[in-house]
């Protein structure tokens, strides 16, 4: 059975208004620019999307409208985690019924469970929502890593439906490769400079930032390192790589929201604690989209 997840997913990022608000217009032009660039699918309210400075009930709408604009013409896979079990099964189950393909679960922050506690953590979800489950790993940010012998129990249930791996170790995902992987189980890189090394080495696709400001060309990338054409892959990520980097000289989003207004995609607005990036910083990542052509 192929990975039930293949390709280039965008962690689109949520726009805002002046006020604060969604800007709808925004994220429809922004899932339209995607898609259009020919990505495999999208990944609203993931850690570029600013799950956890949305409202509950601003996090289940940017969801649906996400879902209903692609209208299914690419894969959705929700950002639906918590570091509370059962609120986390509850936005899974949502994001089955708004018509998303899978939910992305990250690993509980702040609470440090233990290994047994991951365990029984995305066993919970899975087996309430009775939907595809996309484990996060991202320990950067929770503080945390799901253990690759925790994630081979987990392979017991085929509603365990793949990872983003963003723990930065390619150890550890040529230790889940070597391992086996179940039928249908996908692994997506969660670091968008590891994409091409992490798929020579067994991994499906990625869940990438930079296609937010790239998708076309990123997405090629990832189509040429699956299909084996790695000398091709790597001339597009040599191209690109600096903006991968800097995609990161603050805290995402920051950057990738700040690129996406300079090229008049979205508005420059952030919610608090996020705020605008520093005017060294801001010209750094100018100075690159101009080089790449990406604004004037």
């Amino acid at each position: 059975m192929s990975p039930k997840f293949k390709g280039t997913f965008v962690a689109i990022v949520t726009p805002f208004q002046e006020d604060g608000s969604v800007d709808e217009a925004a994220l429809k032009r922004l899932v339209e620019h995607c898609i259009a660039g020919g990505v495999d699918g999208l990944v609203p309210c993931g850690t570029t999307g600013e799950k956890s400075t949305l409202t509950a009930a601003e996090h289940q709408h940017v969801i649906g409208f996400v879902c209903e604009t692609a209208g299914g013409r690419v894969k959705i896979i929700a950002g639906t985690g918590s570091n509370d079990t059962a609120h986390a099964a509850m936005m899974a189950k949502f994001a089955k019924s708004a018509g998303a393909d899978a939910a992305l679960s990250v690993t509980p922050y702040y609470n440090k469970p233990t290994q047994e506690g991951l365990f029984r953590h995305y066993s919970h979800i899975a087996e309430h929502a009775d939907f595809p489950l996309v484990v996060y790993n991202v320990p950067g940010r929770t503080s945390l890593s799901i253990a690759p012998e925790t994630l081979m129990r987990l392979w017991s249930d085929p509603r365990i439906a793949g990872l983003k791996d963003a723990s930065g170790n390619v150890a550890y995902t040529m230790q889940l490769v070597a391992a086996g992987l179940p039928d249908g189980f996908s692994i997506l890189s969660g670091d968008d400079a590891l994409t091409v090394p992490l798929i020579a080495l067994g991994a499906h696709g990625v869940i990438s930032v930079a296609a937010n400001e790239i998708p076309a060309p990123f997405a090629e990338m990832t189509r040429k390192a699956l299909d084996g054409d790695l000398t091709g892959a790597r001339a597009i990520q040599d191209k690109y790589l600096e903006l991968m980097h800097t995609n990161f000289i603050e805290t995402n989003p920051l950057p990738v929201k700040t690129a996406l207004a300079l090229m008049g995609l979205i508005e420059e607005n952030f919610r608090l604690p996020l705020c605008p990036m520093m005017p060294g910083n801001k010209e750094k990542l100018a100075a690159i989209l101009r080089r790449l052509n990406l604004i004037c």
